[in-house]
């Protein structure tokens, strides 16, 4: 049986939450599989990791489907690759599915916050470079979507939702979450196709190490300096970046004997500019360490570096890095929302995301109750065990083989 997959999200340089997910649910299915033939579509040059993961197993190859445009590869170009050369299973481990795809399709849908909370996206136009792809890329909208979408970031997810699953024979979601959201907000979504699967990490990579000089070695490389608060994701309004600047600047304010930096490990999204503005009013900014995004090889170091994890998301399909955070043993605060109920447990500390002195006090907490922060430490160790990419790909691969 021929299977095919959309790499193209595995194949990115700059790797966040979907594309991990993507990265390391394939790497785990070549380990698994090999008595299926699986073909992975890029839009690129297959990066040196992508072919790494699949070298030693003959069973996979990868495909490059060039497309002459900046947008829509996946309705575009792997739509003809549908059509010609169509493989047995489909699966897109992001939501957005081709045109025309074989009927035995599985795609994943990670969460929904665009649907839930539109003030938290930025209705961004899809790009073009020219006046002429401007006005095909709108008629190409126009006509799939019977004129209801414009050719925005926030319609094409509302629209490529609603396609998936009209489409896909099966849909994952990364937590219970994110299902019961889904049928919240789209009532007329197919409860009976959705199948939660938990998103996992990398244990060999996230953990306790015990090597301090190499632990200082990776921090001096981004000039981080303890003590540390860490807070790992993207800098952006639905991470909540800039309540957690302004607890900080509380906290700095309230405790003036403590010499804490906050790091922000992650790349800049809608709504950095609100950070900047808030570093810069409260006068952070030799506190407030930007790295931007950061090779995963060195960001276990930085998570045994710190004193604390801080998450203070508003939304969230799953959360990978609180998972991290709590397999390299660090005591966690994050937002007090269902989903982090379902993931975290009792292993961390909850706050009131809306609540700037809330976040304050639970960084305080975690940085002065000695007794909180071997609990958390201990009860954090277990609940990372639940999860593995590993894990993940094996259910993922059952509902593969049971289409």
């Amino acid at each position: 049986m021929i299977i095919g997959i959309d790499a193209s999200r595995a194949n990115r340089r700059y790797k966040t939450g979907t594309e991990w997910y993507s990265f390391y649910v394939i790497k785990n299915l070549a380990e698994l599989d090999s008595a299926n033939t699986y073909r992975l579509y890029t839009n690129d040059t297959p990066s040196f990791e992508l072919q790494e993961i699949i070298q030693n197993h003959p069973n996979f190859s990868i495909k490059v489907l060039k497309w002459p445009f900046n947008f829509f590869w996946t309705l575009g170009r792997l739509s003809l690759e549908m059509i010609f050369a169509r493989p047995d299973i489909l699966f897109v481990p992001a939501h957005t599915l081709p045109l025309f795809q074989p009927w035995k399709t599985i795609t994943t849908i990670h969460d929904i916050a665009f649907a839930r909370d539109k003030s938290l996206y930025y209705e961004k136009k899809l790009p073009t470079t020219t006046r002429l792809g401007e006005i095909l890329l709108n008629a190409f909208v126009k006509v799939i979507t019977f004129s209801r979408y414009e050719p925005n970031s926030v319609d094409y997810l509302d629209w490529s939702t609603r396609y998936a699953f009209k489409r896909a024979k099966k849909i994952i979601t990364v937590s219970e979450f994110t299902n019961k959201e889904i049928l919240e907000v789209y009532p007329k979504a197919p409860a009976d196709k959705i199948i939660p699967i938990h998103n996992g990490y990398n244990n060999d990579l996230y953990k306790k190490i015990n090597d301090p000089e190499q632990v200082e070695s990776v921090l001096a490389k981004y000039s981080l300096t303890r003590p540390y608060f860490l807070y790992v994701g993207r800098l952006e309004k639905k991470k909540n970046t800039p309540a957690l600047i302004e607890a900080f600047a509380l906290f700095k304010e309230k405790n003036p004997g403590y010499n804490h930096k906050l790091v922000l490990i992650g790349s800049a999204s809608y709504g950095f500019d609100e950070v900047k503005y808030i570093i810069e009013e409260f006068n952070l900014n030799k506190e407030v360490i930007m790295p931007g995004w950061v090779e995963e090889l060195d960001l276990p170091y930085i998570y045994n570096g710190a004193v604390a994890f801080i998450f203070p998301t508003k939304h969230e399909g799953f959360g990978i890095p609180v998972i991290q955070s709590l397999a390299c043993g660090l005591p966690t605060a994050v937002s007090d929302i269902p989903v982090l109920r379902e993931v975290a447990g009792d292993s961390v500390l909850y706050f009131n995301p809306n609540s700037h002195r809330d976040i304050k006090r639970a960084m305080e907490s975690l940085i002065t109750d000695q007794l909180l922060r071997e609990d958390l430490i201990k009860k954090g160790y277990l609940k990372a065990q639940e999860f593995s990419w590993r894990k993940c790909a094996e259910e993922t691969l059952r509902e593969i083989l049971s289409l």
